[in-house]
């Protein structure tokens, strides 16, 4: 069932499920709760409470935000810990990723922890280097630019190709139900406007972060010509000491979706570390 949280004048869409310590999951630009698909029953069956948010402009969320920022998604998920009774752990992907670190910077008294997914956490530059040696990169870093500049469609699924190096079993029906979500008017608009935000508005509050942080990569993100450096830069930027990072080999931008018992296994014990100690 689809409980909604009015906030600044829009609603934000999440389904909750299970029963103890509260997990926050959060899915990237273009996508939905939908993403968290394969995880949510195995949070759920670990013993946690788990909120699965469409964050705004997204899914069921609702459209005609004042803005699409990392802020913002911060803002709302924050609300949403409030709202349902915190603490909790905030596992963002992509964009959400950045809205995770926020959020934990700005309300440590109910953010226990945060999982970061494939996260833009820090102000990106597109290195010449890279793009000519890493071919996935370079088509990765294409295709999102002419979603960007165009509001195609088309460019994003064939994006989300290289994003998946490997497919789900139920991908036919997923990417259909991407499509679906993203020709309703206006969601392409609030996608194309994610593009367009600053990563950096997050890396600045990398320092101000006083909980746990596991960062996890996919080996193959065609988002980086090397995932691996980009998780090694947002633990240079933490608090000494406060970071992890996982490397899922075979993974692209979407390891809760490709690989979710991967996921979920490096994520059991640090949920039972960050939310002990809240």
């Amino acid at each position: 069932m689809t409980d909604y949280m009015s906030i600044a004048g829009g609603t934000i869409a999440y389904d909750l499920a299970g029963e103890g310590p509260l997990v926050v999951l959060a899915h990237g630009m273009g996508d939905s709760r939908h993403s968290y698909r394969f995880v949510v029953p195995a949070l759920v069956a670990a013993g946690y409470r788990v909120a699965n948010v469409d964050i705004r402009g997204c899914g069921d969320s609702s459209l005609g935000w004042d803005g699409y920022s990392r802020a913002d998604i911060a803002g709302d998920l924050v609300a949403l810990v409030r709202h349902l009774g915190g603490p909790a752990v905030i596992m963002g992907q992509s964009i959400s990723g950045g809205a995770a670190t926020i959020a934990a910077a700005t309300a440590p008294d109910v953010v226990a922890g945060i999982i970061e997914l494939a996260p833009f956490t820090r102000t990106q530059t597109v290195a010449l280097g890279g793009l000519l040696r890493v071919k996935r990169h370079r088509t990765g870093v294409v295709r999102l630019g002419m979603t960007m500049a165009l509001g195609s469609l088309t460019s994003w699924k064939k994006y989300l190709e290289v994003a998946y190096p490997t497919k789900p079993a139920d991908w036919d029906g997923e990417l259909a139900r991407i499509e679906t979500t993203l020709s309703e008017p206006g969601r392409m608009k609030a996608l194309q406007a994610m593009c367009k935000t600053d990563p950096g508005q997050a890396g600045a509050h990398l320092p101000d972060v006083t909980c746990p942080v596991l960062i996890i990569e996919g080996g193959l993100d065609p988002d980086w010509a090397d995932p691996r450096a980009e998780g090694e830069k947002i633990l240079a930027d933490l608090p000494a000491g406060l970071g992890q990072l996982a490397i899922i080999e075979g993974a692209g931008h979407y390891p809760h979706a490709q690989t979710p018992d991967e996921v979920v296994a490096l994520s059991l014990p640090f949920l039972a570390r960050a939310l002990a100690r809240a």
